[in-house]
């Protein structure tokens, strides 16, 4: 059987140059990026993500409706709920006893949908 020969494309320029306008256009803005590594980190963890996910699939959630829905405690929901506000991710109302919470705009819940659009397109 013939042995399959494996083509090596490089993936570095083979020269030093590089293009000076677009270089300053762009580092003109490069620093738009900053602190959103935070934004990133949030919804990082698998537990918070999941809970984004949920608040993007109803408008609305109580605690307890997000610890079911995660099948943890009210107290570990809670504690993801309130890292996703810290974060300005997500937004809460008390209604007497109980602690709803929401998506703090369409902005998350469009960020959210489009990861779950480019892992199904990649997979």
């Amino acid at each position: 059987m013939a042995e399959k020969t494996k083509v090596v494309i490089p993936d570095t320029c083979e020269t030093n140059c590089y293009h000076h306008d677009v270089v300053t256009r762009v580092q003109g803005r490069i620093n738009e990026v900053n602190d959103l590594e935070l934004l990133f980190k949030a919804l990082a963890d698998a537990t918070r993500l999941k809970v984004a996910y949920a608040l993007t699939l109803e408008n609305e959630l109580c605690v307890c409706d997000v610890a079911e829905i995660i099948g943890s405690t009210t107290a570990t929901a809670s504690h993801h709920l309130r890292y996703l506000r810290n974060m300005g991710l997500a937004k809460y109302r008390k209604e007497g006893k109980l602690v709803y919470y929401s998506l703090q705009d369409e902005h998350v819940r469009q960020i959210v949908n489009i990861a779950i659009v480019h892992q199904q397109e990649v997979k």
